[in-house]
């Protein structure tokens, strides 16, 4: 029995001679198998860290590489494979995610809607909100912003500089606003309409209607009309002409339509006469036709692509694309529903509106934010 010092820990490692020098033996210290010293042609021991396959006397290295290349083709043959049928999928699987090619994930969804303007802050001075939820513009470019509570209004210019603002009734909420090219604002309070001359805030008379109070929201139309959520009993949507006249009414729209009571329904439309109503109790949104017949619903409850949960407001561009606020962002629809993409607003979007450059314009409590999109 000989020894010698293990090359990797340098304990004693004993073993027996072999006359052809052949042999192994493993450290008792640190476990490494090594090959024995082979006095008969001068080599040291040394550690094994490939496999060693011998024939007599003679030691055939070229073997174990000959084994690891019959090992590691067929697994290169197969991550290439899988490589290639990845890169063939891909472009399909991101078609199925992104159905418009473009518009949401693709090419990035910040991509869609960039901020070109933000301001106000918190506060109750100029220029600053606490609770604004509805925002309106006029043919101008004026920006005239409600607050919920406190019947405050503030009017700003195309470029956010405070003007000055104009108070309403401060005990009730403001449910609704909206305004028409020539600067008249129309507010929604104990629901009636109310009209105002937007640049002094100086009343201007009611909205008269047969049925009686009972609005919660009002949107102008592009020919000076304005269309309004009714609810006194039953969910209606009332039309009226640029002189005040009412032009069409549909009796429960959306509770006649999913067969649930709809309680608090917020309202947008067209350039074509197309009058799109968000229901929030029923997360979805109603299409009607200029005639009033109904034609398609999209959304349901639920925190997925296309699906809504807790809407806030609800507005359609110049393009004709359905632009929804909820606890997820602001969802794009396109005219028929079919769900684009969606994008965060920097905030909660409680009122949305477009100006004429086709500019989406966000009340968000206490600031607003313009995005300019991605046609």
């Amino acid at each position: 029995m000989q020894t010698f010092d293990c090359p990797k820990c340098g304990a004693p490692v004993s073993y027996e001679p072999n006359p052809l020098g052949s042999g192994t033996a493993r450290c008792p210290y640190c476990q490494s198998q090594l090959a024995v010293p082979n006095e008969l042609r001068g080599e040291p021991a040394r550690v094994i860290s490939q496999i060693d396959i011998r024939t007599g006397s003679q030691v055939t290295v070229s073997s174990a590489k000959w084994i690891w290349f019959l090992v590691l083709v067929p697994i290169i043959i197969v991550v290439i494979v899988l490589g290639g049928v990845f890169g063939a999928i891909s472009p399909l699987l991101s078609k199925r995610n992104n159905p418009v090619g473009g518009r949401g994930a693709s090419s990035g969804k910040e991509d869609f809607a960039r901020v070109v303007m933000k301001f106000g802050s918190e506060g109750i001075g100029a220029g600053r909100m606490t609770d604004a939820r509805s925002i309106a513009t006029d043919g101008a470019g004026r920006i005239y912003v409600g607050e919920y509570l406190g019947g405050r209004v503030q009017v700003f210019d195309s470029n956010g500089e405070f003007i000055t603002q104009w108070m309403v009734d401060p005990k009730m909420p403001l449910r609704g606003l909206a305004a028409d090219r020539k600067g008249t604002v129309y507010l929604v309070q104990r629901g009636k309409i109310v009209r105002f001359q937007g640049e002094t805030g100086k009343p201007l008379g009611e909205v008269q209607f047969n049925g009686g109070d009972g609005f919660d929201d009002v949107i102008t139309t592009p020919d000076g009309g304005l269309v309004c959520a009714w609810y006194r009993g039953r969910d209606d949507i009332v039309r009226f002409d640029v002189n005040g006249k009412v032009t069409r009414t549909i009796p429960g729209a959306i509770s006649s339509a999913s067969g649930d009571s709809e309680l608090n329904t917020r309202v947008a439309t067209d350039g074509l006469g197309n009058i799109y109503a968000l229901g929030t109790f029923n997360n979805a949104v109603f299409k009607f036709g200029p005639d009033g017949k109904f034609l398609t619903r999209f959304g349901k409850q639920g925190n997925e692509p296309g699906q809504i949960s807790a809407g806030h407001a609800i507005a359609v561009d110049g393009k004709g694309r359905v632009f929804v606020a909820d606890i997820k962002g602001v969802q794009v629809f396109d005219s028929d529903g079919r769900y684009l993409t969606v994008f965060k607003p920097d905030g909660v979007a409680s009122g949305m509106v477009f100006n004429d450059k086709n500019e989406l314009l966000i009340a968000a409590r206490n600031k607003v934010v313009k995005f300019a999109l991605k046609d």
